[in-house]
């Protein structure tokens, strides 16, 4: 790289980040559009309910609050699971691009990859079998589904950074600490954010199975609505499943766009 070269980029790295484009794509009808929709299904969902003429095994699987606990499970195990995925993937996927453990890189990828073509539902069989029924087996295997998008992601984030960027950060000093602070990561977090944004909407999926394996969720009213061929309570599971599923994709959505990093961007 050039004198000339090596000054330009080192500018543009030491140079205040200019202002933030206006944010044209978080318009107020598209921030608005899905929870009036959520909303809308859900207020329908309820008034057919209230009408329905449900018989005594629906009503049985309904009552005392069965609903509310399902659901207050789903979004525990979805949020649990999401936190040891962010702990675990993103420093996972740090450790593996630098250069003492960058040949383990492709073995990692390898790994990803024969894990995206792995069932979920053989995953938390064989985690029953080795654990036992119960949330710990749900959790570790909804764990090891989600951590997949996040790690690949931050791998392929960390690798797409410019050489000449990281060049010109150490030629004025940057240490190792912060060129990964204050280069590496804020590029590559649009491609890390995507990542989450996927393992959250899977999270949401897996955790249904954890009623196969004792560990609550609204896949308990599937599951019931299945074996006893109650309609109602089936859909109502499953109605849920989805309304939450397309919620936290929105609400990632939204903090992808408000996360995102403003001024790095070199091109």
């Amino acid at each position: 790289m050039t004198t000339s070269e090596t000054a330009e980029v080192t500018q543009t790295l030491l140079a205040p980040p200019p202002p933030a484009p206006p944010r044209s794509r978080v318009s107020w009808q598209k921030l608005t559009f899905l929870p009036a929709f959520l909303v809308a299904v859900l207020l329908a969902t309820w008034l057919w309910f209230e009408r329905a003429d449900l018989d005594p095994l629906s009503e049985n699987a309904l009552s005392n609050g069965q609903v509310s606990k399902a659901l207050w499970q789903h979004v525990r195990l979805t949020a649990i699971s999401t936190f040891f995925v962010l702990i675990i993937a993103i420093p996972l996927g740090i450790v593996l691009t630098r250069r003492a453990f960058r040949g383990a890189s492709p073995v990692a990828t390898a790994l990803v990859g024969m894990g995206r073509a792995t069932p979920a539902v053989g995953l938390l069989a064989l985690l029953v079998i080795w654990l036992g029924p119960g949330r710990k087996a749900a959790l570790i295997g909804i764990i090891a589904y989600a951590v997949l998008p996040v790690l690949s992601n931050t791998i392929a984030g960390l690798k797409a950074t410019d050489p000449t960027l990281l060049e010109a950060a150490r030629g004025i000093g940057m240490s190792p600490l912060g060129v990964l602070s204050r280069v590496e990561l804020p590029l590559a977090v649009p491609l890390i954010l995507a990542g989450v944004r996927t393992a959250l909407v899977l999270d949401v999926g897996t955790a249904t199975l954890a009623a196969f394996e004792g560990g609550g969720g609204l896949g308990v009213l599937i599951t019931t609505g299945i074996t006893d061929q109650r309609m109602p309570v089936l859909m109502l599971g499953s109605i849920l499943t989805v309304a939450l599923a397309l919620l936290v994709d929105w609400l990632a959505s939204l903090a992808e766009v408000l996360l995102k990093p403003r001024g790095l961007e070199v091109g």
